[in-house]
């Protein structure tokens, strides 16, 4: 029997009546021959409902408690879902991320998957059975229901697709990939397709539509996903493994993310152990560091610059006091008025002189950088917030996006 995973977003079951229109669709897929593997989020906002819930009774709740409480949306979901299934007459049974094997280690809210043991959901989906599974959750080796941060049901998805051998079909509120986020531009144009490298440069600057580690694992087990409309039968997108033809184009893309800030370390005490000191206690709080930068050594001190996710601020302050301790004179500025902005393609790798014409663009529209980063498919600039549309309608024009 040919299986398939199918994933649906919040919004695409955010309330009764999409749950049973989707149910719909499923049945559909169904009635092909197909084996389902069906994995859902929350309902609409409900993780952020609970958050919310935690945080009216502490400010900060442990993570452990909090991921046992938002594993509890996605558990109304699949519990809805398998009762429509039913309803319509198709067997169906739904499975928490621990009753279908999924294991999990790493830290409480952004664990990693670490191995799904598949037996329990083969056996079923043979039985004829739709399996519905919750995304974004796991059990972790302490038997704690562990979460796997935003995003984390594309990553079930995906790993389920890798582990079962299948295709992934990762359904949501936008019709498939396109070179912009459109709610910026409009005009946006849509791919039929994208690599998966390309894909995973996107989503880690910022586009929303994948989540990073779902692309990483459709990457490393060559996983077919398809990217589409949840209400609608439209084209969407194949995300795929490289070939000759993708280098048509220089520029397939611009992600552009206000979710970062800029940190500033200064008269830092110049010795790489230092530096390494810095990074390796970012690190170790499971914060995801993106752009850095570093003065040249300036009468025995530099000044260390890089970029976080905004929610890992109040940490990053934290670490920014230990620090203090012992180098009394450093100094620490943050900005959060930063918008990250760039471009990726794979044609860069043959063709010359994007970075020569990015440079141009910035400086014929006055838009000052403050950090800039490149890799062999991608450039990215760290700009001010309010120089993000004027730089976006300017690229555009440039590259035809």
């Amino acid at each position: 029997m040919n299986i398939v995973v199918q994933k649906y977003g919040g919004t695409s079951i955010e309330n009764i009546e999409k749950i049973q229109n989707i149910a719909k669709k499923i049945v559909s897929k169904k009635q092909k021959g197909e084996g389902l593997v069906v994995v859902l989020s929350a309902m609409g906002k409900t993780t952020d409902e609970l958050i919310q819930l935690a945080k009216q009774i502490s400010p900060t709740p442990k993570s452990r408690e909090l991921d046992l409480l938002m594993s509890t949306g996605e558990q109304i979901s699949i519990s809805l879902m398998s009762i429509a299934l039913q309803e319509l007459g198709y067997e169906s049974i739904a499975l928490t991320g621990f009753q279908a094997g999924i294991q999990t280690q790493g830290y409480y809210t952004k664990s990693r998957i670490q191995d799904i043991d598949i037996k329990t959901i083969k056996t079923y989906v043979q039985e004829g059975k739709i399996v519905v599974v919750a995304g974004f959750q796991g059990i972790n080796e302490v038997g704690a229901i562990t979460t796997l941060g935003r995003g984390g049901s594309d990553t079930t998805a995906v790993a389920l697709a890798a582990k079962l051998e299948c295709a992934c079909e990762i359904y949501t509120d936008v019709d498939g990939i396109y070179t912009v986020d459109p709610r910026l531009v409009p005009t946006a144009k849509k791919l039929d397709y994208i690599s998966y490298e390309e894909m995973l440069e996107m989503s880690s600057l910022g586009s929303g539509v994948m989540e990073t580690r779902a692309v990483e694992m459709g990457q490393k087990y060559n996983v077919p996903i398809y990217v589409a409309l949840s209400h609608e039968e439209w084209p969407g997108t194949y995300i795929k493994e490289y070939d000759a033809t993708m280098e048509s184009k220089i520029i397939t893309g611009m992600s552009v993310s206000d979710k970062d800030l800029m940190v500033t370390l200064y008269c830092v005490p110049y010795h790489i152990k230092n530096i390494s000191m810095i990074f390796q206690e970012i690190s170790q709080k499971d914060i995801n560091v993106d752009m850095i930068s570093q003065t040249a050594p300036l009468n025995g001190v530099v000044n260390v610059s890089f970029t976080v996710p905004k929610e890992d601020e109040n940490v990053i302050l934290e670490i920014i006091g230990e620090l203090q301790k012992n180098w009394t004179n450093m100094k620490a500025d943050i900005q959060k008025d930063i918008t990250k902005l760039s471009v990726v393609g794979i044609g860069m790798r043959s063709q010359s002189g994007v970075a020569a014409k990015m440079f141009e663009i910035l400086a014929e529209n006055n838009i000052e950088f403050k950090q800039v980063t490149t890799s062999e498919i991608k450039i990215s600039y760290a700009i001010s917030t309010k120089d993000q549309q004027k730089a976006i309608e300017s690229i555009i024009k440039e590259f035809d996006l």
